[in-house]
């Protein structure tokens, strides 16, 4: 086996891994597969990318239409309504993350929201600008778990309105007209924008659950299907996730792997920590390392001790044989025996392999003739990275 020799297991995706939802309590049952541990951090930058960065919070927004805002003491303590407020811009829109162990996850968005509309005081009519500061948090909790899904549910989700400036053409506005506005935006904005929020995080969820119930062909061996397998849980320091792992050979057969749980290691300053269990990795090594058998035929060419071969195999071979010289019919076949086994250990990781080594020559008139079989252990260092999206193995002979 040459040294550096790769195997790309194709898997898991981690930027799709990350989730956002929470559980009252950790869950009791750790099924098989992988388990991952999600830092506020990490959490923030994917719903932020998702929500802000992406425009989904804008677009939702952008049809938003408030009432009509009616009062006295305009110009001169005349009437004044202001009609067809709606959305025109968010600005400087900022989302963070905290999480409450036990409960879930609170989301808040700050932004400034720009609305226009028309402004009649008295009998003048102008164009009237609003620039508003709101703050928008919601408690997520995730419920009724089932076949990998769960369900997003918001509750307690305030929305506070800071600083309001307004601005019209004229520039003549009066304080009580500010105190109006001030006073109807605080009665119907909080309503407004909860449930366009509500939206906007159902529709993250289902675009992250996609990236969590997903089949990964391996080759054309077979899949490794992958599905969360329980709800998620918080603690005041990360996001747990289980997820189940079915390693499946071509025809549908399942390769079993046991469902022993695994610790995590602390997070400390990453983003994410995943742990893929050992059975879980022996499972998939299994559909990853199916060499067929392969046949050397002695030559110079393959084998550069091929003259110390000769020695040593020529007390082995009877009078009249054929020799290992030039065309020589000598060979040297290996099969591979039994599964892999990846052992797993501190900041070491050992692949073991069992080979059949069979030395034959095949005589001029066709049969063949064993001169020698052996059973031998392998013992491959493994060295783990990820590259692209995908976990790389890379083996190289041990012992």
């Amino acid at each position: 086996m040459q040294q550096g020799s790769l195997l790309e297991m194709t898997m898991l995706k981690l930027f799709g891994i990350i989730f956002f939802c929470g559980l009252l309590s950790p869950s009791q049952e750790v099924l098989s597969g992988l388990s991952c541990a999600v830092s506020p951090g990490a959490m923030q930058n994917v719903l932020s990318d998702a929500i802000l960065q992406n425009g989904l919070l804008q677009q939702h927004l952008q049809g938003l239409v408030l009432p009509n805002i009616m009062g006295e003491g305009g110009l001169l303590n005349s009437p004044t309504s202001i009609t067809g407020l709606h959305l025109v811009k968010v600005r400087l829109p900022r989302l963070s993350v905290v999480l409450l162990p036990g409960i879930g996850v609170q989301l808040t968005i700050a932004a400034k929201l720009e609305l226009s509309g028309n402004c009649l005081v008295g009998l003048l009519s102008e164009l009237i600008d609003i620039l508003v500061d709101v703050n928008i948090t919601a408690n997520i909790k995730c419920t009724n778990f089932e076949s990998g899904t769960v369900q997003v549910v918001i509750e307690d989700c305030l929305c506070v309105l800071g600083a309001i400036k307004i601005k019209l053409l004229s520039g003549l506005l009066s304080l009580s007209v500010n105190e109006i506005v001030l006073k109807q935006l605080t009665a119907t904005l909080p309503g407004l924008l909860c449930p366009v929020v509500d939206i906007v995080v159902n529709l993250v969820n289902i675009q992250l659950l996609g990236t969590l119930n997903a089949v990964i062909p391996v080759g054309t061996a077979g899949t490794i299907h992958y599905q969360l397998a329980s709800l998620p849980f918080t603690s005041g320091l990360f996001l747990g996730l289980d997820l189940d792992g079915a390693v499946k050979q071509v025809g549908g057969s399942i390769i079993p792997h046991d469902s022993s749980p695994s610790a995590l290691p602390p997070l400390l300053d990453k983003l994410l920590v995943l742990g893929l269990r050992q059975s879980f990795l022996n499972a998939v090594l299994s559909l990853l390392i199916q060499i067929p058998p392969q046949t050397f035929t002695c030559t110079p060419e393959v084998f550069s001790g091929a003259s110390r071969l000769q020695e040593a195999i020529t007390t082995l071979v009877p009078a009249g044989c054929p020799t290992c010289h030039g065309t020589s019919p000598l060979s040297i076949k290996l099969t591979l025996f039994g599964n892999p086994l990846i052992l797993l250990e501190e900041n070491k990781a050992t692949v073991e392999l069992s080979v059949m080594i069979q030395v034959f020559i095949k005589r001029l008139d066709g049969p063949v003739l064993n001169l020698l079989l052996l059973k031998a252990d392998l013992g491959l260092n493994a060295h783990v990275s990820i590259a692209g999206g995908r976990l790389v193995l890379g083996l190289s002979l041990g012992r």
